[in-house]
């Protein structure tokens, strides 16, 4: 004799203890992830940036590696001095030309030791702006206190803008030499992320998505790193040591700007080309060493056009104009930190996209058939 059905009471009870049971869950697992978010969320950043260097730098230290009789760790050790000493020691003296300059010009003012030098009637003949700069610049050569004076305020926010700026570049040096040395460990242990990385790839699109996903994201983040990144910051060190070599002043704030134009991908001949102007009509250098040192300001501020084909979308399986647009819009919409997330998600949703017009139709999708 078999028992009775359960009633529709019982039902509901049990449907309603299971939901409240899932909701439970739910809350707790929420509430978790809550509070894993506060607790990581002030190192977001700094391991974001930690990632982005180690899978960028992670085949040169296979390379050391493997020199080093496969010992990872040594390896690790041996990158990171070698980058802290190699990246940070040419901005350090950039920072400290900047800090001199902003010091004396400030000492300059305050003492009235300074001297602007009597402007050129050519500079009338600027275009739209000739006139005007030519007044100011006259006045400050004729009376600099007064000068100051009337522009008191302007020069006042001015300052208090130039002083954040500087703390912030401070800040982000600090970060950057954090982020090389945590890069260095998750190097250290680098076969078992790429483990990881391709097991979270295929979980959330299959085997073959996931193989082909985990090596463009790889080689994304490299691509941005040595076409975008590290074009810039090389272009803009061989400025800012070009500008300290020809005695240009302010040549760690004239470095600054170039790695910012070059980043955004416009030209830094913006910067040398002014520099340039002044050699020639500061009356401080000869013919031949102001030559000398157009040629090597010339090179330096074209040498992108010579490395951006060699480094920028090498061994990526997307075109390069879908690389570059994703790198200047994530640089848009989030800075520095979004060239790489906006390069490697529209590199991914592309190479979606392709998959997705090669694939064929289903056979009921494939038009009305045409009758003879």
């Amino acid at each position: 004799m078999t028992d009775p059905s359960p009633t529709d009471a019982d039902l509901d009870r049990r449907i309603a203890a299971r939901l409240m049971e899932v909701l439970i869950r739910f809350s707790v697992l929420g509430a978790l992830v809550v509070l894993c978010w506060q607790v990581f969320h002030p190192f977001l950043t700094l391991m974001i940036w930690s990632l982005i260097l180690a899978v960028a730098i992670f085949p040169l230290h296979q390379r050391v590696a493997r020199r080093l009789g496969g010992r990872q760790g040594l390896a690790s050790v041996l990158i990171v001095v070698v980058c802290a000493v190699v990246l940070i020691a040419p901005a350090a003296v950039l920072m400290n030309s900047f800090g001199d300059s902003v010091r004396g010009l400030v000492d300059g003012i305050q003492n009235n030791t300074l001297q602007i030098r009597e402007p050129k009637d050519s500079v009338k003949k600027w275009p739209v702006i000739g006139e005007k700069v030519h007044d100011y610049w006259t006045r400050a050569h004729e009376d600099l206190p007064g000068f100051v004076h009337d522009l008191q305020p302007k020069i006042g926010e001015l300052a208090k803008r130039a002083l954040a700026t500087v703390a912030s570049i401070g800040l982000a040096l600090l970060m950057f030499v954090a982020a090389i040395i945590i890069a260095g460990i998750i190097m250290a242990h680098g076969e078992a992320g790429a483990r990881t990385s391709l097991a979270i790839f295929t979980r959330l699109g299959g085997a073959e998505r996931g193989a082909r996903f985990t090596k463009l994201s790889t080689a994304t983040i490299r691509t941005v790193a040595q076409g975008v990144l590290g074009v810039a910051f090389i272009q803009a060190t061989m400025i800012g040591l070009a500008l300290l070599l020809a005695g240009i002043p302010w040549a760690g704030l004239l470095a600054g700007v170039a790695l910012v134009l070059a980043i955004a991908q416009v030209p830094t001949l913006l910067v040398t080309l002014p520099a340039i102007a002044y050699l020639w009509m500061g009356g401080h250098h000869g013919a031949v060493a102001a030559s000398i040192y157009t040629v090597i300001l010339l090179v330096a501020g074209l040498i992108d056009n010579v490395l951006k084909p060699l480094l920028l979308g090498r061994g990526v399986d997307a075109p390069m104009p879908v690389i570059l647009l994703g790198a200047l819009g994530g640089m848009a919409a989030d800075g520095i930190l979004g060239m790489f997330v906006g390069a490697t998600l529209l590199a991914i949703g592309y190479q979606l996209f392709m998959s997705w017009v090669a694939t064929p139709p289903p056979e009921g999708n494939a038009g009305p058939a045409t009758s003879s």
